[in-house]
């Protein structure tokens, strides 16, 4: 795939069923095209790729198991794309976290938690990236997940269990962008 097909894919699905949801995965993939220019060429159409896709599980028609990084990512592998890409969306934003208080840990497990600077970077792009598709910080996104979910939400009981890995993905790739000479863009 290239990542126009995969914008228009993303697109398809999320556009008029989900706008906000929409605007944010654009947010997430324009400011994953920015760091992409400091990867090597198939490290960034990778995490671009990734940025377009990884919340394509909430698309209604491929909301199979109402867990959207697990809907996502069997959704991709039906396309015939690398596992690399199927297990960046199945684990973007410590989702197995989530994954054990929604029941579906196993799962998830079948695809890949591929730990390294991709995963890193989506990580952080995705948990920097505000619902509209604004750059904040990440603080400012954790409290907007925990206050739209609440405490009693799987994705609200996974929150603290989860801010440990969360808060050192996002750590380790504000590192690398700064040695790497990209200026984050968000508070």
């Amino acid at each position: 795939m290239s990542t126009d097909s995969d914008r228009d894919l993303a697109e398809l699905y999320l556009a008029r069923a989900l706008p906000r949801r929409w605007r944010h995965v654009q947010g997430v993939a324009r400011r994953a095209e920015a760091v992409a220019a400091h990867l090597a060429p198939a490290d960034g159409e990778l995490l671009v790729t990734a940025a377009w896709l990884h919340d394509i599980g909430y698309a209604p028609p491929l909301a199979t198991t109402g867990f959207h990084p697990l809907d996502g990512a069997n959704a991709v592998r039906e396309l015939g794309v690398g596992e690399r890409l199927w297990g960046l969306v199945a684990h973007h934003s410590a989702a197995i976290h989530e994954a054990r208080e929604f029941g579906v840990a196993e799962q998830l497990d079948q695809f890949r938690d591929e730990q390294g600077l991709g995963r890193d970077l989506l990580w952080y792009l995705d948990m920097t990236t505000s619902p509209d598709g604004q750059p904040v910080s990440f603080g400012q996104r954790m409290a907007d997940v925990r206050a739209r979910y609440g405490p009693e939400h799987f994705v609200g009981r996974a929150l603290g269990p989860s801010m440990g890995d969360r808060q050192a993905a996002v750590d380790r790739a504000l590192r690398w962008l700064v040695d790497a000479g990209h200026r984050p863009d968000h508070n």
